[in-house]
């Protein structure tokens, strides 16, 4: 039994498809396919149901998969020994972003890590809040900055990096653009134009109006925050966005503070907080907080 056959069958097990995991491996798929048929003779025991569009794990894989996983870590954390002996930062990053951050430079943040640290590979992807936290959670990323409306959930460290208030925004011509405040209950039954479930700013929303008596009536969504203020500088309905970006836009948009409750949008960079983190890692998590201004 090989490491390799190992991480081979790792990677087939979360991708579900031969073909994906050989794409993640950046090997050919029949290398993949030819491992894990090795590693199954040597157990006796099909890992894998091949039978349906999915690959799934069968009895004996479900059985097997999480000694693959503490192997492959205790490799890893050999080689993380080593790295911290010698101080040498070398490895991969993962970063997640949302869409709806443009108050933090990640672009640049990346670049000037890159940098300092040119031995270590960096890789960056966006997603919902949600699904950026879950992998946070699953060790698939290292770092993400992420919207939240609540506190983060356990084993999520955070800073926040930004904090403001949410505002309402309608086109000049809306009956509603005669109010400068309104509050959260006068929005009962209004199209609203939001940022899409899983993202901090919706899950906010959501919750508020649940304490408010109502479920929001949502017309439209949009996983860019550009995009909603134009579908309601169109009259498609009301936007709710950052105070920031509702008042972007004078002449066209106009933008109301929501009162009863005040409505608030978080953006914080998170990682996980415990487990084993890689040395590359731990220099990207300190470098980010010093660029983004985060203490704590």
């Amino acid at each position: 039994m090989e490491l390799r056959q190992l991480e081979y069958f790792v990677a087939v097990s979360e991708e579900a498809n031969f073909t994906r995991a050989a794409a993640r491996l950046h090997v050919a798929q029949p290398g993949v396919s030819a491992q894990i048929r090795q590693l199954e003779r040597e157990l006796g025991q099909a890992l894998f149901d091949r039978s349906g569009r999915t690959v799934r794990l069968t009895a004996a894989g479900t059985a097997v998969l999480p000694y693959a996983r503490a192997a492959l870590g205790a490799v890893d954390g050999a080689r993380l020994a080593v790295d911290e002996l010698t101080g040498l930062v070398r490895g991969r990053v993962a970063v997640g972003m949302v869409v709806s951050c443009g108050g933090v430079d990640l672009p640049d943040l990346l670049a000037g890590f890159h940098q300092d640290h040119p031995a270590v590979e960096i890789t960056l992807s966006e997603d919902t809040s949600d699904h950026l936290t879950e992998a946070l959670r699953t060790g698939r990323l290292d770092m993400a900055v992420i919207g939240l409306a609540t506190a983060a959930p356990p084993g999520i460290a955070t800073q926040v990096v930004i904090d403001e208030a949410l505002a309402a925004a309608v086109s000049a011509t809306d009956p509603l653009a005669a109010h400068t405040t309104l509050p959260l209950e006068a929005l009962a039954g209004r199209p609203l134009i939001s940022l899409p479930p899983g993202t901090g700013l919706r899950t906010a929303l959501d919750d508020a109006c649940a304490a408010a008596g109502f479920r929001p009536r949502i017309a439209f969504e949009a996983g860019d925050p550009a995009v909603v203020a134009r579908l309601a500088a169109r009259g498609l309905g009301v936007a709710i966005l950052p105070a920031s970006a509702a008042q972007g836009s004078p002449g066209q948009l106009h933008a109301i503070a929501v009162t009863h409750p005040r409505l608030r949008a978080r953006i914080v960079l998170a990682w996980r907080d415990g487990g084993p983190v890689s040395p590359a890692a731990r220099a990207l998590i300190s470098h980010a907080r010093a660029v983004l201004g985060c203490h704590g």
